[in-house]
């Protein structure tokens, strides 16, 4: 435990605190007796706060709210998107190519409905973006889909969305952004014109875990529904919606945008934990301000194990992370320190890295409390035991 007595969370990417906001959503709407497809009073109710809800998930993202579908999440969202069966006004279009890049998330990277021989997995520059000249050599075999991770969950790494958007405008190939660790973390509203589909979710904002969105550029292009059955979601989406947690994502999308306004002071908090974390060996930290989220710090040390480091710190009361929570629990290196040691990057992929991810609410103090913490196990493993370490 820490010295305060209580544990530091510095695991936003993989699951941001619930906000209070979001939590008085949620119960509120647990009140909701109706359906929001019945046409009575109660059914009328519900569908209002469904609606609130999609307007304020629509407004983060700079759309319409006809444009929001919900989901149960960003991987449901994903599974729906990366389909090569799309429509445009009614009529079916085949896409029969997908591309993904190397280090993208495991719901973009195992290619959705698509069949594993129609999926290309671009590599990344040692830097983790995109080569643009494997993706230009790629779009011009022939029409397609491109999923693209905007910010990466492990590095923070952002990807050049107007230079990529412009490669597919050229070849005809649609693009789906993931955008799920950006929101509320930097602007969105200007990627929706760049791409044909944006993937939210509730819970990398404060929502509750269980509720995402895909959100489409345009009502007439879409992809063919994953789940099929009911008129839900204007026939995107079968199903009941779960309205107390998309009420709570509508709550949680509204403290984003305010959010932003604030964005400079995660830049500032970033660069005060680099500044420390440099101090020790300015190698340790992975990507560049300018093309990296401004809350997320990954870490990595050949000497150190990523698991290891992560146990360490859990058991000092610190709790961050050793890659994306939906791989990090499986053996092996990891797939984004993998390809970005495959393109040149100075990276032992089996050492691993610890990703530090925080918020509005993290306080410099408890950066610096894992920062000192971090900083002895440093030095044990290094063979440089320091009676003066901060």
């Amino acid at each position: 435990m820490t010295a305060s007595g209580r544990r530091i969370y510095l695991d936003y990417n993989a699951s941001a605190p619930l906000l209070p906001e979001a939590r008085e959503a949620f119960v509120r709407a647990l009140d909701i007796t109706g359906n929001p497809s019945s046409v009575h009073a109660e059914g009328r109710r519900a569908r209002a706060a469904l609606e609130k809800a999609r307007a304020s998930v629509a407004a983060l993202v700079g759309a319409s709210p006809p444009q929001v579908v919900f989901t149960s999440g960003a991987s449901e969202a994903a599974a729906t998107c990366l389909t090569p069966a799309w429509r445009d006004a009614g009529r079916p279009v085949s896409l029969p190519r997908l591309a993904v890049l190397d280090t993208d998330h495991p719901c973009l990277r195992e290619g959705g409905r698509f069949v594993e021989s129609d999926v290309t997995r671009l590599p990344v520059e040692r830097d983790g973006i995109v080569d643009l000249k494997s993706l230009g050599a790629w779009a011009e075999e022939g029409p397609g889909l491109l999923a693209l991770t905007f910010a990466n969950s492990e590095t923070g790494t952002l990807q050049p969305v107007e230079a990529v958007a412009a490669i597919c405008r050229e070849n005809r190939i649609r693009l789906v952004l993931d955008v799920v660790q950006a929101a509320g973390r930097l602007p969105i509203d200007t990627l929706l014109p760049l791409a044909d589909a944006l993937i939210l979710s509730g819970h990398k904002i404060g929502a509750p875990k269980g509720v995402g969105a895909f959100v489409l550029r345009s009502e007439d292009a879409r992809p063919e529904p994953l789940l099929t059955g009911g008129a839900q979601e204007t026939r995107q989406r079968a199903g009941t919606e779960a309205l107390p947690a998309i009420v709570a994502f509508g709550a949680a999308a509204d403290v984003a945008m305010q959010s932003l306004e604030r964005a400079g002071e995660l830049a500032g908090a970033r660069r005060h934990l680099v500044d420390r974390l440099a101090r020790l060996d300015p190698k340790l930290v992975i990507g560049r301000p300018e093309t990296t989220l401004p809350q997320t710090v990954a870490i990595h040390h050949p000497s150190l194990k990523a698991e290891t480091l992560q146990i360490a710190l859990d058991l000092q009361g610190i709790a961050v992370s050793a890659g994306s929570a939906c791989s990090s629990g499986k053996l092996g290196p990891s797939h984004v320190l993998a390809s970005l040691e495959a393109a040149g990057a100075p990276i032992d992929a089996k050492a691993g890295a610890i990703r530090v991810s925080f918020g509005l609410e993290t306080s410099l103090d408890e950066l610096d409390a894992f920062a000192t913490a971090f900083e002895r196990i440093w030095r044990r493993s290094v063979g440089d035991e320091d009676p003066k370490a901060a």
